[in-house]
């Protein structure tokens, strides 16, 4: 796998800085890229991020920001003055609108979230929703690239769809990354790292595996040789 490339985004899901402070010196230089969730973020807010920035590192906001325009557009703006890479929003498309517009002309990529790797069509039937997993992911893809937006998370299992529809430009994050043999968890749509990339993949997230582990460093290189060759290098 080339230096210069490396689809692995380490998910972050912790509880507190001082855990996700050690995870990345573990980690050193087998990863740049990093998660910040929910449960991080409340823990540990945009002062953590930034530490991160400041050390060198990219950042994959995922708020899934949801709220009325005005309020998504300011939390985009002040997202983007922070210097991370990667910001999701919610796939609705006065939502998505709004973070196009908050976000100014600075380097900040926005992200449509389809639906989430841990819903199945019996959780859409639950909220309402009279079609199936992959028609929603392929509406929320179009309506994303209507909208602006730089790419999309979605499941390993619709990635190859979804390429279809936004063409090669278009940024595609998939969580539900798994080694086979390792543990699914919450997730229920998922796939190997070497197949979510032959699917269409740009970036792995991945967590549990790598966090979870003895030696998280070793478990990086491990998932990076087993991906070895089936990488798209990125201009």
């Amino acid at each position: 796998m080339s230096q210069a490339y490396n689809p692995i985004i380490v998910a972050l899901d912790l509880d507190s800085a001082e855990d996700a402070r050690n995870l990345v010196e573990r980690l050193g230089d087998a990863v740049e890229f990093y998660k910040v969730g929910l449960e991080l973020y409340a823990a540990a807010g945009m002062e953590f991020v930034r530490e991160l920035i400041a050390a060198g590192k990219k950042v994959f906001l995922d708020l899934k920001c949801y709220d009325i325009g005005e309020t998504v557009k300011r939390a985009t703006a002040q997202a983007a003055k922070s210097g991370v890479s990667f910001l999701t929003v919610h796939g609705s498309g006065a939502v998505m609108r709004a973070a196009v517009e908050g976000r100014g002309a600075g380097g900040l990529k926005l992200l449509g979230v389809t639906v989430l790797t841990s819903f199945d069509e019996a959780d859409l039937a639950d909220l309402g929703y009279p079609c199936s997993v992959r028609e929603l992911v392929s509406l929320r893809a179009r309506k994303a690239m209507e909208a602006g937006l730089d790419g999309l998370v979605c499941s390993p299992q619709e990635v190859a769809e979804v390429r279809k529809i936004t063409g090669p430009r278009a940024i595609l994050v998939t969580p539900g990354v798994r080694s086979a043999g390792a543990s699914k968890g919450d997730q229920k749509r998922v796939a190997t790292p070497a197949e979510a990339l032959r699917n269409g993949a740009d970036y792995l997230v991945i967590g549990r595996q790598v966090t979870r582990t003895a030696d998280p460093r070793a478990e990086v290189l491990r998932i990076c040789d087993e991906i070895r060759g089936h990488v798209k290098m990125k201009l």
